[in-house]
């Protein structure tokens, strides 16, 4: 530990000097980059820092009770034990960070859900997903922004996109992309027939204009007349956007703002966004579409989780984890789950490493 310490307080210097470089201050993506790097050795350093400090405090206690009469042994004995305890909770803080880091570690996220599998059941059942998601954020204090949004003629989403911001995001939400099935009777079955329906959900890490670039040249801008609900300026005026990455053929259209500016910047953080990891996949030689990836294909029999409705019950297939608490869930307490699965995350990237 002592030689990763001294390794990691080196290069921890050494990214200082060059962060005060000029060329590397007038290089954005350079600096960003280097500047994460910095605040993640900081954090590591720290931690290694308090443990060498533990261990040292255990070898001096050591000593001193060799040497200490019975009365003060016992006293000694105590604070060994209890120094031993938070070096063993150190040890687990060192491991954990030292293990790699996730590309998109502290990003912000974009999330798309989607009616799959059940009609305008399963649009109904995006927007339970989307008033979900709405709550949890609220919870987590996390800032919220509508991107954009398709009702269906039940008052549901056939697809419905917003963005998330705060600490943890992409820690927490990237497992909530997939497919998720619902079980219940819907509003319009007049049987009281119980039918099962999906609905998808995309999440992607939002980029940052310094990680990627689009070139004007390469997009495709047009723009249209809003439909839906929207206020005096749908079918009135050109403010709906469309814009289509040519290279990519990846196409993102915004509708919802009154301004055609407002809504080519929200279409243009979309497309970033997808782009970048786009790219991330391909570095990472996985499939090159990460959104069928994550949605599959949105069949009923595909799930990464499901809610039942008679029976007040959540499955997370992941984890092979079930509690009776759907209400709750639906109404934005995801904490039990969304522990469940970082914990269940890191704990395999330990064993991982282990080995």
């Amino acid at each position: 530990m002592l030689e990763q310490l001294d390794s990691l307080l080196s290069e921890h210097s050494e990214l200082e000097a060059r962060m005060s470089d000029p060329t590397i201050i007038a290089d954005n993506k350079k600096f960003v980059e280097l500047t994460r790097r910095y605040s993640d050795l900081s954090e590591i350093i720290e931690v290694g820092k308090k443990l060498q400090g533990k261990l040292d405090d255990v070898g001096a206690l050591s000593e001193m009770i060799s040497e200490a009469d019975a009365s003060e042994a016992e006293e000694l004995r105590s604070e060994e034990s209890q120094a031993q305890k938070e070096i063993e909770q150190l040890e687990d803080q060192w491991r954990l960070l030292l293990l790699p880091k996730d590309p998109n570690e502290g990003k912000n996220v974009i999330i798309e859900i989607r009616g799959a599998e059940g009609g305008d059941e399963a649009n109904l059942f995006a927007r339970d997903l989307f008033e979900m998601y709405k709550a949890y954020a609220q919870s987590q204090k996390w800032k919220f922004e509508l991107l954009a949004a398709n009702v269906s003629d039940m008052g549901g989403y056939t697809d419905v996109t917003f963005a998330l911001q705060g600490k943890s995001v992409w820690t927490r939400m990237k497992f909530e992309a997939g497919p998720h099935r619902v079980q219940r009777v819907p509003v319009t079955e007049s049987q009281g027939r119980v039918h099962t329906s999906s609905a998808t959900v995309t999440v992607i890490p939002e980029a940052e204009e310094v990680e990627l670039v689009i070139n004007p040249k390469d997009l495709n801008y047009a723009t249209f007349r809003a439909s839906g609900a929207g206020g005096q300026h749908v079918n009135k005026t050109d403010s709906a956007v469309r814009l289509t990455h040519l290279p990519s053929g990846l196409v993102v259209s915004m509708q919802d703002e009154k301004s055609q500016l407002q809504n080519k910047e929200r279409a243009l953080k979309v497309l970033r966004s997808r782009l970048l990891q786009h790219q991330q996949d391909e570095a990472q030689k996985e499939a090159s579409d990460a959104r069928r990836d994550q949605t599959g294909g949105g069949g009923r029999s595909e799930k990464i989780r499901t809610y039942n409705f008679k029976e007040n019950r959540v499955t997370e297939h992941r984890l092979g984890l079930t509690l009776y608490k759907l209400d709750k869930v639906l109404a934005g307490e995801l904490d039990e789950v969304s522990d469940a699965l970082v914990q269940d995350e890191r704990t395999k990237q330990l064993q991982a490493a282990e080995n």
